[in-house]
């Protein structure tokens, strides 16, 4: 691999989101990795419960597919594309891309931060 970004064992939790979105403030991501495949859980704020798994690529970058029941009681599914950078102090930041495969199939832009 060619980039040095290593999700194992980094919390995250969302910056921000767009309006269509169920992740906010108040969801916390624990997320792993073997190799280039990354995983994570979620919950808090409107998330019940939720999974994600992506494959990594040679940058850092995450192609991930994603699953949660909501607040609402609805399953929820999608797919997003993350490209990390780092802040200032060293954490990482997450820039997102994602669209619903379910429901309206709206998209939108997100960030999630390492939580130091």
């Amino acid at each position: 691999m060619a980039n040095d970004f290593d999700y194992e064992g980094r919390t995250f939790r969302s910056v921000t989101n767009s309006a269509t979105g169920d992740v906010g403030a108040e969801t916390l991501f624990q997320y792993h990795q073997q190799g280039r495949m990354v995983w994570a859980e979620y919950s808090g704020g409107r998330i019940v419960k939720g999974t994600l798994l992506a494959l990594m690529d040679d940058d850092g970058c995450l192609d991930m597919r994603y699953q949660h029941i909501n607040s609402a009681g609805e399953l929820m599914t999608g797919s997003c594309r993350s490209v990390p950078e780092r802040t200032i102090d060293g954490r990482y930041r997450l820039r997102e891309s994602w669209r619903w495969t379910c429901g309206d199939g709206s998209s939108g832009e997100s960030v999630v931060e390492e939580v130091p």
